[in-house]
């Protein structure tokens, strides 16, 4: 099957954090492809990417990097798809944020939307909610998992009942 959503890295270190993006597409039978492309590296095969993925199929590009972080919003300003962020902690990282803030602080007219530090299950879920503005079964099992999000809360609620923990909210 065509691949609908893109999950690119600035190094092969970064698949330990993306693998999580990946790992919720599957769970979701999305079709993806997952490559490293360098912003400083290969800078040519970042723009050919970018510029060739709508053509290819891709609805939405997930892109994670660390450090300066410049992948996902240089492959944003030359794509007309929605870009997914991940800052990704790296060796040469300052705690995160430099990877953070790179990707958050896009200049208007080039939007990157940023999940947290390492959050690449976030950007595969909030893919996921992109594809499923158009398609109902991807919609509708996001709206299953967000049911299990809410079970698995409630079960927990039983449990501390049922463990003596006093709650007056229910």
């Amino acid at each position: 099957m065509t691949p609908l959503v893109g999950i690119i890295m600035g190094s092969d270190s970064d698949l330990h954090v993306m693998q999580a993006a990946s790992d919720f597409l599957k769970q979701f039978d999305i079709p993806h492809e997952v490559t490293v492309v360098s912003a400083h590296r290969t800078p040519h095969r970042m723009i050919d990417y970018a510029q060739q993925a709508k053509g290819r199929g891709l609805k939405v590009i997930i892109a994670g990097a660390g450090g300066a972080a410049h992948l996902p919003g240089m492959v944003a300003s030359v794509t007309v798809l929605p870009v997914i962020g991940v800052p990704i902690k790296s060796s040469n990282s300052i705690d995160g944020w430099d990877s953070v803030l790179s990707i958050l602080q896009m200049p208007n007219g080039v939007p990157v939307a940023t999940v947290a530090l390492n959050a690449a299950k976030n950007a595969g879920i909030l893919a996921a909610e992109i594809l499923g503005t158009s398609d109902e079964t991807i919609s509708l099992k996001v709206a299953q998992y967000k049911e299990s999000l809410n079970n698995e809360v409630i079960d927990k609620v039983e449990k501390m009942k049922n463990e003596g923990w006093e709650n007056k909210f229910d």
